[in-house]
């Protein structure tokens, strides 16, 4: 199986590019380490979750659902997965790590937070267990992969079933550090930890697809047959996962504006049609929803082109699914007599330190996952 990242003459521009973003992040790190978060950040007493905390949990969304997309194949035998076990695991990793770096540089003082949370645990406090499961699922990745790379198909399907359940859990978990939010209406209840799963195979698919793709289709070679037939199953599973996700979309929406709940109500207003409003229609329901679904259920653009497009548009549509749940949950006030609104509305925007970030953290996770393609064995078959 030859690969697209391997032998394409642009290599070395791809590179180049990824290291600029990578930079353009050390930067950014930077200057938070010397000027302090409080001088370069937009976030506010306010509005305490920012770009970053959005961007964690993409990226550790797209973790989560790489993972579970990869154990159809070498956990639960569906032959045509078989063959992106080791990409998507390593990928998984990759973006995990990036999202605990995004995280990392929203927090004062990341370390002092590790060390106390081994020290001092709070088996109360949801962030607690969101860590523990996800430094758990890390550890199980890295075993799942490990097994793979060494052909040990017994301790591959071990790890990847206690990674399929970490996974499942740890990102349910993420879900109720919102949803056990009383005091944020948006976010609160039990509908969120249901949902990030369900988004996560959304992103996890729209993900496979770019790889599968770029490795299989822009070498110059065609596309065997065998995967040809992938892409056909993925496209429809695909179409299956977002027309689910567009059905708990509109569950998101109905109980925010049905009886104009307090700040429930507000909150979903500035998604529909306030300062959120362009985000959601343009890149939420178009290009994260109504374009991959019209690409994907028709059978003549269910094509290996077809369900790329498909996962490139789908993909920047769930990064502003992320944003507008994170920030969208905290436009509302929560203190009587806040002097900087607008409309009735608090307001965010990220600065520039914060955009530097997000751009270094999603360049690191493109540079490790085009230098894992070229130096480590991804090309052995897997049956």
């Amino acid at each position: 199986m030859s690969s697209f990242l391997k032998h394409r003459p642009s290599l070395p521009l791809w590179l180049g590019l990824l290291s600029i973003g990578v930079l353009i992040g050390v930067a950014g790190a930077l200057n938070v380490l010397i000027n302090g978060h409080a001088q370069v950040y937009n976030v506010t007493r306010e509005v305490p979750w920012g770009i970053l905390i959005a961007t964690y949990v993409f990226l550790v969304v797209s973790s989560t659902g790489l993972c579970l997309l990869s154990s159809l194949g070498h956990v639960f035998g569906i032959e045509k997965f078989e063959f992106i076990g080791k990409r998507a695991i390593i990928l998984a990793i990759i973006t995990l790590l990036c999202g605990f770096g995004a995280i990392g540089m929203e927090i004062n003082h990341p370390i002092r937070l590790a060390i106390y949370a081994i020290i001092s645990p709070n088996f109360t406090s949801a962030i607690w267990w969101m860590g523990t499961l996800y430094g758990l699922y890390l550890v199980l990745l890295s075993g799942e992969l490990y097994f793979l790379m060494k052909g040990m198909h017994k301790g591959a399907f071990t790890m990847g079933m206690l990674g399929f359940i970490a996974a499942v859990s740890a990102h349910s978990n993420l879900g109720a550090v919102f949803g056990l939010l009383e005091a944020r209406p948006f976010w609160h209840g039990s509908f969120l930890p249901i949902y990030f799963i369900l988004s996560a195979l959304v992103s996890g698919g729209a993900i496979v697809s770019l790889i599968v793709y770029f490795n299989y289709k822009q070498s110059g070679t065609p596309i065997p047959q065998k995967y040809e037939a992938f892409f056909d199953t993925l496209g429809r599973l695909q179409t299956l996962f977002l027309m689910v996700l567009v059905f708990f979309v509109i569950w998101k929406i109905i109980p925010g504006i049905y009886g104009h709940p307090p700040e429930k109500y507000e909150a979903t207003m500035a998604m529909l049609t306030g300062p959120l409003a362009f985000n959601f229609w343009f890149f939420e329901v178009l290009l994260g929803l109504l374009i991959p679904i019209t690409l994907l259920i028709n059978p003549r653009t269910r094509t290996p082109m077809g369900v790329m497009w498909a996962g490139i548009s789908a993909t920047v549509g769930i990064f502003f699914m992320r944003y507008d749940l994170v920030i969208g949950g905290q436009l509302v006030s929560m203190r009587a007599g806040t002097a900087d609104l607008r409309d009735g509305l608090l307001h965010y925007v990220p600065s520039i330190t914060e955009f530097a970030i997000v751009i270094g953290a999603i360049s690191t996770c493109l540079l490790l996952y085009t230098l894992a393609e070229k130096f480590l064995p991804l090309d052995a078959d897997e049956h």
